[in-house]
C-alpha cells in the first residue's frame, strides 16, 4: 500500500521562501483549491443534519454528541469569512465554531475571531432583553420592556416626523453594516437621508484617492497571481479582508511573488517581506511619485494601456493648448510635471533609501499587469492630505496597466454583488447637511465625526437617532463631546442603541436593544476579496435549526437567547408600523412580493434576492433545491470566477451619440462608454469613461493644485515636529490582528491573547528621554494627555511613536457589567466647564459568573482610551478624520496612573473651526454642492445636489 503525502501550505511556503529543501518538486496543480467533498478537513454536507463527534472534554469517558450544522458568517470583522455552527440536536445548543469551506471568499480558514464567536454567543453579560431609561440619561438606570412596547413607541414618534416633514431629524448612525443593500433599502423608502457611518474615522481617505480616477471606491487585488505586490500597511497580518487577503499574498508568494510593505511600523507583515520600508507618517505619496518617476523615465510603463484608458488627450488639451496632442508629448509633459520627485527628495521626505526606491519601482516595472497592491486605513486615513495616497499608488497600477488584469488590481465593483430586492424606493428628496455640510462638497462619506460640533453650532437637531454596532464615545476622537451632545436631549430628543452587547455609547441610550451576533441574524455578504464574485448568507443557526427539527419560529428572537433580535427583522416591523395606512408611502416597499397586501416575511425578502441572483437557480436546481435553500444549506455561492477587463465589456450603442474626437458614448446627455481600438465598450463611470488622470473635478471645485495625483505635506510632517521639546508623530490606527473596534470586548479568548496597547517608541529616542521600558509616559496632545507605559523597540523608526486601538474599554460605576474581560471600571469627572478627567479605578480582574473562567482571569491590564484625547481633524478636501497626532512625550507626572485621560472639550472645539476654516465649501459649477458624477453613500434625488433644495 502506498500513501501519497499531500503537503500542507505551511510546508509549500516553508519550501517556496527556502526554509526547508523543496521536498515535493513533482507536486502539480493550482495551490489551495477550495476543499470539496472527501477532501475537506469537515463532515461533508450530506451529514450537517446529523454528525457525531466524541466529546473531548469527557476523557477518559468516551461520550459522544450528536450535531446539526448550520453554515454563516463571521461578523467579527469585515471580511465575512464563512463559519459552521456546531448545534448540539440534544439541547439546541451551540457548541463551537469552525471554519465553512463552501465559503469563496475563506475556504474553509478563519482567524482566531471567527472560533471566538462562541465566546460571545455564550457572554454571562450580555444584553438579552430590550431595555429602556428610566433615569436621568447616563444614570445607568434601566427598565425591561416588550419588543412590541419598544416598535410602538418608536414608530409612532418617527410617523409625527414624517408628517410634519422633518425627515431630516432622523438618522440611522452606522458602524460596520455588515450587509449589502438591506439598510439602503430601509431608509428610501422611509425617505429620508439619514444614512449616517463611521466611513470617516476608517477608509473615505483611500476610498476619495480612488474615486478620484474611476469612481468605483476601493480595491480589490488579485494577490495570488502577482509577480510583485506593494501593500500600504500590514494588510497581511491584520488589514481589510486579511484573510481572505493573507491566504492569497502566501499563494502569491508561494509562485515567486515578491512583496514590498511600506509601513513605519516593523507589522508582522513587514517582517514576511522582502522590503520594509519604513517611511515617515505621511510621506508615502512622495515615494510613490519617485517611482512612478521611474518608470516614466526608464520606459518601464504600459503603452497601450495609458495611450487607450488614460485621459491624457484632455490633459494635453487644457494645459498645453500650442503642442501636438501625441502620446509622446504626453509622456514629456508627465514626466517633467514630476522632475522634483526623484528617489533623492522621496528618501530626504520619508528615510527610505533611494536606492530601495528605484528597485522597487523597477521590479513594479517589471511585474506589468500582474502588480498588485492594496491601502484602507493606515497612512490614507492618518494624514493630512492622506487620500493622495491610495492615488497615487494607483497611478502605479495605471502605470504598468495593472489594472483589473490577472495578478494586478480591479476595482471593488467588479467582485462584489449587489442584491436586486423586490422594490425601488424613489430617492428621497432631503438633503441633510448634519451628514454632508456644504463645507465639504467633496466629501467621501458623511462627515460623522463632526456631529456633536454641529449640533453645538445650532445647525440641526435629531429627533429619533439611531446608532447600531456604533461606539463613537469610545471608538472616535473627541469622545467627551459626543458624551456632551448624548446627554442634551435638546440636542437628540430619542437615542436608541441597536448593539450585541454594552458600549461606552449606549449607556447615553434612552433604549438598549439587543442584537445578535454573527450566528443570531440574517444579513447578506458580498467583498472583494479575488478576482471573483460572491455571495455569502450570514443566517441564524438556531432558527434553520429549529426549521429542520420540524419546530419553526416566527421571529429570529425566538430562537435566539433571551429575546435577542436582528436588525432586518426589527426593521420590517419598525417601518410597518410607521405608516400603519399606507398615507405616507412607506407601507407599500414593506408588503410581500408573493401574498398581496400582506407584510413581507425575513425569508421572502432573502428568497427574492437569490431568486435574482445570476446562475444560482440553476446551480440549486441541479441539486433539488430552491435558491433560498441551496443558500441555507452551504452558506454562501460563487456568482461569477476570473472577473478580468470588465472596462472592456462591450456596451450596445443603438439610440447613443458618438462624440467624434473623445469617442464617448452619450445616452441621453449622460456617458455610458467609450470607443477604444474601434470597440464600443462600457469603460469607467467617470466624465471620459476613463481612468482620470487628469482631474477637471479637482479644478472646478476649487483644487487646481490637486488635478494630477500630488503629494500633500501631512499635518505631522517633520516641518511642524519640534523634537528638541520630544515632540513626535503618533500613529493611533494600527491594529491588532485578534481585535475589532467594540465587537471583540466579550470575547474571553480574544481579550486573553490581547489586552494591552503600550506606546511604541524607538530604542535611540527612549534612551534619549531616559525612558525605559514599561515606563510611565505622559502622552501630551492638542487637547489634553492620556498616561501610557513605554514599549522600548527597535521595530519602529526613529522620531515616530504608536500605540493600537482597540483597545482601553471601560465601564463606569453606574454602568451594567459587561465586557468585563476588557474594560477597566473607571471614574469620570466634569470638573468645570469642558475640562474632563478619567481615571481607573478597577483594572481588569477575576470575577464570578456562570463561566469557570471569569474566575481565570490572569491579566489585570485593560489598556488606556488613547482616542478620547484626540481632537478632530477633517481633511478640507475627503473629509476623512487624520487620525495622526503630534504630541508631546514625557515621564508621567508624580500624580499620573496609568490609564488617566484629561480632555478640554472646548479646545476641542477651538480645533474643529481652525480645520473647518481650511475648506473650500459649495457651491461649485452651477450652484451644486457636490459633483454630480461622484457616489453618495444613499444618493438623494438629483434636485437636493444644488444648493437651496432638498435641506
Amino acid at each position: 500500500m502506498t500513501f501519497n503525502h499531500k503537503p500542507t501550505i505551511i510546508e509549500k511556503a516553508a519550501e517556496a521562501l527556502h526554509v526547508i529543501p523543496d521536498l515535493h518538486a513533482n507536486s502539480t496543480g493550482p495551490a489551495a483549491e477550495p476543499c470539496q467533498g472527501e477532501d475537506c478537513s469537515c463532515p461533508p454536507p450530506e451529514s450537517w443534519d446529523s454528525w457525531v463527534e466524541y466529546d473531548s472534554t469527557s476523557w477518559p469517558e468516551r461520550k459522544s454528541r450528536e450535531y446539526m450544522l448550520v453554515p454563516t458568517s463571521c461578523f467579527n470583522c469585515e471580511a465575512g469569512c464563512g463559519l459552521l455552527a456546531y448545534i448540539e440536536k440534544e439541547t439546541m445548543q451551540i457548541r463551537k465554531f469552525t471554519g465553512n469551506p463552501y465559503h469563496p471568499a475563506s475556504r474553509g480558514r478563519n482567524c482566531a475571531k471567527g472560533p471566538a464567536t462562541i465566546n460571545q454567543v455564550e457572554d454571562s453579560d450580555r444584553i438579552l432583553y430590550p431595555l429602556k431609561r428610566v433615569g436621568p440619561r447616563g444614570s445607568g438606570k434601566w427598565a425591561r420592556v416588550s419588543w412590541e412596547s419598544v416598535l410602538e413607541d418608536i414608530s409612532s414618534r418617527m410617523r409625527k416626523a414624517l408628517q410634519e416633514k422633518r425627515n431630516n431629524e432622523i438618522s440611522y448612525h452606522v458602524g460596520r453594516p455588515g450587509h449589502e443593500g438591506f439598510m439602503d433599502w430601509v431608509l428610501k423608502a422611509w425617505g429620508v437621508d439619514g444614512h449616517n457611518s463611521h466611513t470617516n474615522i476608517c477608509s473615505s481617505g483611500a476610498r476619495f484617492g480612488y474615486a478620484i480616477w474611476q469612481l468605483y471606491d476601493r480595491p480589490s487585488p488579485d494577490h495570488s497571481n502577482a509577480k510583485f505586490i506593494l501593500l500600504v500597511s500590514a494588510h497581511l497580518e491584520a488589514g481589510h479582508y486579511f484573510n481572505p487577503h493573507a491566504q492569497r499574498i502566501v499563494e502569491g508568494r508561494m509562485k515567486g511573488a515578491k512583496l514590498a510593505v511600506l509601513d513605519p511600523r516593523l507589522s508582522n507583515t513587514a517582517s514576511m517581506s522582502d522590503y520594509w520600508m519604513p517611511s515617515y507618517p505621511g510621506s508615502e505619496p512622495a515615494v510613490l511619485l519617485a517611482m512612478a518617476k521611474v518608470i516614466l523615465d526608464e520606459g518601464l510603463y504600459n503603452r497601450d494601456y495609458l495611450e487607450n484608458w488614460v485621459n491624457w488627450q484632455q490633459y494635453l488639451e487644457s494645459e498645453y493648448p500650442d503642442r501636438p496632442t501625441t502620446f509622446e508629448a504626453f509622456i514629456e509633459a508627465l514626466s517633467a510635471e514630476y522632475n522634483d520627485y526623484t528617489p533623492e527628495y522621496a528618501e530626504k521626505e520619508s528615510g527610505v533609501p533611494a536606492a530601495t526606491i528605484r528597485d522597487v519601482a523597477r521590479q513594479i516595472g517589471e511585474a506589468g499587469e500582474r502588480f498588485s497592491t492594496h491601502v484602507w486605513r493606515s497612512a490614507s486615513s492618518g494624514n493630512l492630505g492622506g487620500w493622495e495616497v491610495s492615488r497615487t499608488l494607483h497611478f502605479l497600477n495605471v502605470l504598468t496597466g495593472s489594472v483589473g488584469t490577472p495578478g494586478g488590481t480591479a476595482p471593488s465593483a467588479w467582485n462584489k454583488f449587489k442584491p436586486t430586492v423586490h422594490t425601488h424606493p424613489e430617492p428621497q428628496k432631503f438633503w441633510n447637511p448634519l451628514h454632508l455640510p456644504d463645507e465639504y462638497p467633496l466629501a467621501h462619506y458623511e462627515m460623522s465625526f463632526l456631529l456633536p460640533h454641529m449640533l453645538k453650532e445650532g445647525r440641526g437637531k435629531l429627533d429619533v437617532y439611531f446608532t447600531r454596532v456604533f461606539n463613537p464615545v469610545w471608538t472616535y476622537p473627541d469622545g467627551f463631546s459626543w458624551i456632551e451632545a448624548l446627554e442634551d436631549e435638546s440636542k437628540i430628543g430619542l437615542h436608541v442603541a441597536l448593539t450585541p452587547t454594552w458600549n461606552e455609547t449606549a449607556y447615553f441610550a434612552d433604549y438598549v436593544l439587543p442584537m445578535g451576533h454573527s450566528p443570531e441574524r440574517h444579513d447578506l455578504v458580498s467583498y472583494e476579496t479575488h478576482a471573483g464574485k460572491w455571495i455569502a448568507f450570514r443566517q441564524p443557526v438556531l432558527r434553520v435549526a429549529h426549521e429542520r427539527r420540524g419546530t419553526p419560529k416566527e421571529f429570529t428572537w425566538q430562537a435566539n437567547v433571551g429575546e435577542v433580535w436582528e436588525e432586518d427583522e426589527f426593521w420590517i416591523e419598525l417601518s410597518w408600523r410607521i405608516d400603519p395606512d399606507g398615507s405616507l408611502g412607506v407601507k407599500k416597499h414593506f408588503e410581500s412580493p408573493y401574498r398581496s397586501g400582506e407584510k413581507i416575511t425575513i425569508n421572502e425578502y432573502y428568497q427574492y434576492i437569490f431568486e435574482h441572483t445570476p446562475n444560482l437557480a440553476e446551480t440549486a436546481e441541479a441539486e433539488g433545491l430552491t435558491p433560498l435553500a441551496y443558500m441555507k444549506k452551504y452558506g454562501a455561492f460563487e456568482i461569477e470566477t476570473d472577473v478580468y477587463n470588465v472596462h472592456e465589456t462591450p456596451v450596445d450603442i443603438a439610440g447613443a451619440n458618438l462624440d467624434g474626437s473623445s469617442r464617448t458614448i452619450y445616452r441621453d446627455g449622460k456617458p455610458v462608454g467609450i470607443q477604444v481600438r474601434g470597440e464600443n465598450c462600457v469603460g469607467f463611470p467617470t466624465p471620459s469613461r476613463k481612468q482620470e488622470l487628469y482631474s477637471q473635478t479637482m479644478i472646478d471645485w476649487k483644487w487646481p493644485e490637486h488635478r494630477l495625483p500630488s503629494y500633500i505635506k501631512s499635518h505631522v510632517h517633520p516641518e511642524t515636529i519640534d523634537r528638541s521639546n520630544n515632540e513626535f508623530a503618533l500613529i493611533p490606527t494600527f491594529r491588532l490582528p485578534v481585535l475589532i473596534h467594540s465587537r471583540s470586548g466579550n470575547a474571553k479568548w480574544l481579550a486573553e491573547i490581547a489586552h494591552r496597547n503600550p506606546l511604541w517608541i524607538n530604542a535611540d529616542d527612549a534612551a534619549a528621554m531616559g525612558i525605559e521600558n514599561a515606563d510611565l509616559v505622559r502622552v501630551n496632545t492638542d487637547i489634553g494627555y492620556h498616561v501610557n507605559r513605554a514599549w522600548v523597540t527597535e521595530s519602529i523608526r526613529p522620531g515616530v511613536v504608536a500605540c493600537s486601538h482597540h483597545i482601553g474599554r471601560w465601564r463606569r460605576d453606574q454602568d451594567a457589567k459587561g465586557n468585563r474581560w476588557a474594560t477597566n471600571l473607571v471614574s469620570i469627572n466634569r470638573e468645570e466647564k469642558g475640562k474632563w478627567r478619567m481615571r481607573v479605578k478597577e483594572s481588569v480582574e477575576p470575577f464570578e459568573s456562570p463561566d469557570p473562567d471569569s474566575g481565570r482571569i490572569f491579566w489585570s491590564d485593560g489598556g488606556v482610551h488613547q482616542n478620547i484625547t484626540f481632537p478632530v481633524h477633517p481633511d478640507p478636501i475627503s473629509g476623512m478624520h487624520c487620525w495622526h497626532q503630534k504630541v508631546r512625550i514625557e515621564k508621567a507626572h508624580a500624580d499620573d496612573q496609568y490609564g488617566d485621560v484629561f480632555v478640554d472639550t472646548d479646545r476641542s472645539f477651538e480645533i474643529y473651526k481652525e480645520w473647518l476654516a481650511m475648506t473650500r465649501p459649495a457651491p461649485g459649477p452651477g450652484g451644486l454642492r457636490r459633483p454630480m458624477w461622484l457616489n453618495r453613500p444613499l444618493r438623494p434625488a438629483d434636485e437636493t445636489y444644488y444648493i437651496g433644495k432638498g435641506s
